[in-house]
C-alpha cells in the first residue's frame, strides 16, 4: 500500500503527463496559432501581471519573510510588462517570413525563412524572481505561438500557488498550465519530450536537466549563474562606482543570478571603496538594515544556512571582514564585505547568492584579465572606468554572458538585447527577438515555379551544358 507521499507523488505524475499530452494534441489540431490569437495570449497575460500586481507582491514578500514590496514592482512586475509590450510591438515583423537569396545556379526559385511554433515548451522557474523569470520566457514562447507548461519553485510556494490559480483562470489548459511540486516532479517534468525546455536555476542542477532532455534530444536553453566579476578601474569615480556596485549587490539581497559576486579593486584604494561602498549601505538603508522594511530577507533557512557556513570558511582560511553590523534578525543578513580571500574558499569557489562582496586587490589590469580567464566564464561582468581604451581591453580579452560598463544587473532587464550566459554560465538566449526565435524554428522554404532549368542536369551526365556549367562555376 503506497504512503500518502507515495500517492500524492504518483497523482501529480499522472496529472503532468496527461497535461502534456493534452498540449501536444492541441499542437496537432492548431499547428500555428494566428497573430491576432497570440496578440490576445499576450495581453492576457499583461492584465494578468497588471491587475493582480499587489497579490503577487505580497505573496513574494510572504515566501521571503520580508521582500520590498517595490523591489518586486520594479524588478518583476515592471520588467514583466515590458517583456509583454516589447513582444506586442514587435510581433507582426518576428512573424513575417525572412527572404533569402537563391543564387543564380538554382534560378528560377525564391527562398524565405518561416518561423514555426517549435510546439510544446516547458519552463523551469527558479525562486528568487519568480513572477519575472516564469512571465519573460512565457511570452516569449506565446509569442512564438507554443503551448507552455511552466514549473514552479517549492521555495515559493504562495506565489506558486496564485500564479497556478492566476493562468488556470485565464488560459485553457491547453495553452498554459502551471504545475507545482518538489524536486522529484521536476526530475518528472524535464524527463519529459518537449519540443524545447528552459530551465534558471544552478550549474549543478543544470547537467542533470541537460541528461534527463538528451533521452529526448529535447532542445535546452539553460540559464545559471556563476561567479560574475565587478572591476573597478584605478581611474573610476571610486565613490558613483561603489553606489551602483552596491545597487546591484542589495538588490534582492544579492539573490540575483546577475548580482556582482565579487569585486576587483586596486590595491591603492580598497580602504576608500570599501568606506565609500558601506556608505552607500547606509543612505540605501538608515538606521538599521535589520529594521528596514526594503531589505530583503534570504529566502529560506537552507540559504541563509550556507551563507553562514561560507563565512565561517572564509573567517577560519584568514579572510578580513567589514561590516557595519553584525546581527542577524530572522534571516536578513547584513552586508559584509571580506579582503585577503583566496581561492581556497568556498566563498571564492561558489555563487554567492547573498550579500556578502569579496574584494582581490590588483596592480595591473593584466592581472585581472589573467584572473578571469581562468576561471568560469560568467553570466556578467561588470567595469567601472571611463577609459576607452581599456573597456576595449576587457570586451575583446575576456568572455561572459553580457557586460555593464559603469552599471550593474542591466543585462537582464533590456528586452532588445538577447539575454544568456556562455559555458558554466548557460545556454542558448532568450529575451525579445531572441526568445522569439529561441522558441521557434526557423524552417527553410525553397520555392519552384512551373518552368525550371533542374531537367538540364538531370542524368545522364557528360552533356555539354554540364561541361559549360563546370566552366563558369568550378573555378
Amino acid at each position: 500500500m503506497p504512503s500518502w507521499e507515495q500517492a500524492k507523488y504518483l497523482n501529480q505524475t499522472e496529472q503532468l503527463h496527461q497535461l502534456f499530452g493534452l498540449q501536444r494534441q492541441a499542437c496537432l489540431a492548431d499547428a500555428y496559432p494566428s497573430y491576432d490569437q497570440r496578440v490576445r495570449q499576450l495581453k492576457t497575460l499583461y492584465q494578468i501581471v497588471v491587475q493582480h500586481q499587489d497579490e503577487i507582491a505580497a505573496a513574494i514578500s510572504r515566501d521571503f519573510s520580508n521582500r520590498s514590496i517595490d523591489e518586486s514592482k520594479l524588478f518583476e512586475v515592471m520588467t514583466s510588462l515590458n517583456g509583454i509590450k516589447h513582444s506586442l510591438k514587435h510581433l507582426k515583423k518576428w512573424m513575417k517570413p525572412s527572404k533569402r537569396k537563391v543564387g543564380i545556379l538554382f534560378q528560377p526559385a525564391t527562398g524565405y525563412v518561416m518561423y514555426q511554433p517549435v510546439g510544446v515548451v516547458g519552463i523551469v522557474v527558479p525562486w528568487n524572481y519568480p513572477l519575472f523569470l516564469a512571465v519573460g520566457p512565457l511570452a516569449q514562447a506565446l509569442a512564438a505561438g507554443n503551448r507552455v507548461i511552466l514549473k514552479m519553485s517549492e521555495y515559493t510556494p504562495e506565489f506558486s500557488a496564485l500564479f497556478q490559480k492566476l493562468i488556470a483562470a485565464n488560459f485553457s489548459e491547453d495553452q498554459v498550465c502551471v504545475v507545482t511540486g518538489d524536486a522529484q516532479l521536476a526530475q518528472q517534468f524535464t524527463a519529459l519530450a518537449f519540443d524545447h525546455l528552459l530551465f534558471t536555476g544552478a550549474t549543478s542542477i543544470a547537467r542533470h536537466v541537460l541528461h534527463a532532455a538528451a533521452d529526448n534530444l529535447t532542445p535546452v536553453t539553460l540559464e545559471l549563474g556563476g561567479k560574475s566579476p565587478v572591476i573597478v578601474a584605478k581611474d573610476a569615480d571610486l565613490v558613483e562606482s561603489a553606489r551602483r556596485l552596491a545597487f546591484g549587490k542589495t538588490m534582492n539581497a544579492g539573490q540575483t543570478c546577475v548580482a556582482p559576486d565579487y569585486a576587483f579593486v586596486h590595491q591603492s584604494q580598497i580602504n576608500a571603496f570599501i568606506a565609500a561602498y558601506f556608505e552607500t549601505i547606509k543612505q540605501f538603508y538608515p538606521n538599521s538594515i535589520l529594521q528596514n522594511p526594503d531589505y530583503t530577507s534570504i529566502v529560506n533557512d537552507r540559504q541563509f544556512e550556507r551563507l553562514q557556513h561560507y563565512l565561517e570558511d572564509a573567517k577560519d582560511k584568514g579572510a578580513v571582514f567589514h561590516q557595519i553590523e553584525s546581527e542577524t534578525d530572522g534571516r536578513r543578513l547584513p552586508h559584509v564585505v571580506l579582503s585577503n580571500v583566496n581561492d581556497d574558499m568556498l566563498i571564492m569557489q561558489n555563487e554567492i547568492f547573498g550579500p556578502i562582496l569579496p574584494i582581490i586587490t590588483y596592480e595591473q589590469i593584466d592581472e585581472v584579465i589573467h584572473y578571469i580567464n581562468s576561471h568560469d566564464r560568467p553570466l556578467a561582468l561588470y567595469y567601472f572606468g571611463y577609459n576607452k581604451t581599456e573597456q576595449q581591453k576587457i570586451l575583446h580579452a575576456t568572455h561572459s554572458g553580457g557586460v555593464c560598463l559603469n552599471e550593474t544587473l542591466m543585462t537582464a532587464g533590456m528586452e532588445d538585447m538577447p539575454f544568456g550566459g556562455i559555458g558554466p554560465s548557460g545556454m542558448g538566449h532568450y529575451h525579445g527577438h531572441e526568445g522569439f526565435k529561441t522558441f521557434s524554428h526557423a524552417k527553410s522554404v525553397f520555392s519552384r515555379p512551373k518552368f525550371s532549368l533542374m531537367k538540364l542536369i538531370y542524368p545522364p551526365y557528360g552533356s555539354s551544358i554540364l561541361k559549360l556549367i563546370y566552366k563558369f562555376f568550378l573555378r
